[in-house]
């Protein structure tokens, strides 16, 4: 479908930041053909209407786990390891691949009504988070979780589930992939480089959480002497580009060694702060020139998947902690949600910004609400003021998934009464 966009303050990028400015935008099937001036030739079988709304890149999510969005709400004020080995794994040991489709439908259509494009996601059940993405009409980059040690039995499973997926999947245009060893902790040495052959082999990229809790530190202080980044090091994963969930518990040589090898860092505010784990050291991060972008984690630890709550954190943390106001600005932030997002799921081609040659990715702002008024530094206000219900159309891959508040490809009404079905038998 050709889509016009008319008369509509866009967030543009101009240089190294941004600009917002009143254009019109021309989408020609799944890609921004034009910004400004009409193309030749250019008929628009839809055209929307850009009077006091705002359109701004698709926000990518770069670390989430979308079948977990069931468990919003059931787990809360926990230690870390309670958390996760006595609330989260054991539920997951119960759900059946049914259960992750309509968890992972949930989260699609929370992410879509915030504004969210593009999301990574690390799961354990094989092709329903593709079928979530494919329905709702998401990007997404999928990492099915491995766990195992060398290649035991549930080690081979995985991997191959993991390969099953990508086959699966060969002919879905917005699905892409990496390898996701789930952390150090449910893998040992010989299955992480298994895995780092396997991504070589496969030209993958990696995802695994590291540094979230100070226990992963411990764990490799004690077998090896040495941090918990050194570690992964060591066993060759930075060898092939890798985006690392967390970073919470990491040192000065910890932040340089990412540096050297270009590792992406999704960092995750809220849940970090929920689990008590800490804050990642993302002003220090953006000085050394580590491409530092924002996820949600979980339902289970951040009880939500609205970008905007965790663009906010991300603005308002760094300023408190260094004692600094010009800390890690709205204008940075943004760019964490966006472009070096994009750059880290190995899409910085495809989506990431509004402009032209780039896939339609695009989320328009209902301007007429009291948290943008007045209308100034509208940047700063995605970060400060914004908090998500403004979102009133979605388009990704050039298809209006949402327009005027309401989800078009999906039943919403339905994914909400399956999800509470999923938590009331579970329960």
């Amino acid at each position: 479908m050709n889509i016009e966009i008319k008369n509509i303050l866009a967030v543009l990028p101009k240089g190294d930041g941004y600009e917002v400015k009143e254009t019109n935008i021309y989408i020609k099937g799944d890609t921004i053909e034009k910004i400004g001036d009409k193309p030749d030739g250019f008929t628009a079988e839809k055209v929307l209407e850009g009077k006091d709304r705002l359109a701004i890149p698709g926000l990518i999510n770069s670390h989430t786990h979308t079948y977990m969005s069931v468990f919003r709400n059931l787990a809360d004020d926990l230690s870390f390891e309670d958390w996760l080995f006595k609330n989260v794994m054991p539920r997951e040991d119960k759900l059946t691949n049914e259960d992750a489709y309509w968890g992972a439908m949930l989260a699609c259509a929370e992410m879509i009504k915030t504004g969210t494009t593009t999301f990574l996601d690390m799961h354990m059940f094989k092709n329903q988070t593709i079928n979530a993405a494919n329905k709702t009409g998401m990007r997404a980059v999928i990492s099915r979780g491995l766990a195992g040690n060398g290649m035991d039995e549930g080690a081979v499973r995985r991997l191959n589930e993991a390969k099953e997926e990508m086959e699966y999947a060969k002919d879905m245009s917005r699905i892409s992939f990496m390898l996701a060893p789930h952390a150090i902790y449910t893998c040992d040495r010989e299955y992480l480089q298994i895995i780092v052959q396997e991504a070589k082999k496969l030209n993958l990229p990696i995802h695994l959480h590291l540094s979230e809790a100070k226990s992963e530190n411990a764990q490799t202080m004690e077998s090896d002497g040495i941090s918990a980044v050194e570690y992964v090091e060591k066993l060759g994963i930075f060898d092939v580009k890798t985006i690392l969930a967390h970073c919470v518990q990491v040192n000065e040589k910890d932040m340089d060694i990412l540096a050297k090898h270009n590792v992406s860092v999704a960092a995750n505010p809220k849940s970090n702060l929920k689990l008590a784990n800490g804050i990642a050291p993302i002003y220090q991060m953006l000085d050394k020139g580590i491409n530092v972008c924002i996820g949600t984690d979980s339902c289970a630890s951040n009880n939500t998947l609205n970008m905007f709550s965790d663009m906010n954190y991300t603005a308002l943390l760094h300023k408190g902690t260094n004692g600094d106001p010009t800390a890690v600005t709205a204008e940075q932030v943004l760019k964490m949600a966006t472009e070096n997002a994009a750059k880290a799921l190995d899409l910085e081609n495809v989506t990431g910004a509004i402009r032209e040659g780039l896939k339609a990715d695009i989320a328009i702002l209902d301007l007429n609400c009291p948290q943008f008024v007045p209308r100034q530094n509208l940047v700063a206000a995605l970060s400060y003021s914004a908090n998500g219900s403004e979102v009133d159309t979605v388009i990704i891959d050039g298809e209006i998934v949402m327009e005027n508040g309401k989800l078009t490809l999906v039943d919403e009404a339905e994914i909400y009464a399956k999800a509470n079905e999923v938590m009331e038998r579970l329960k």
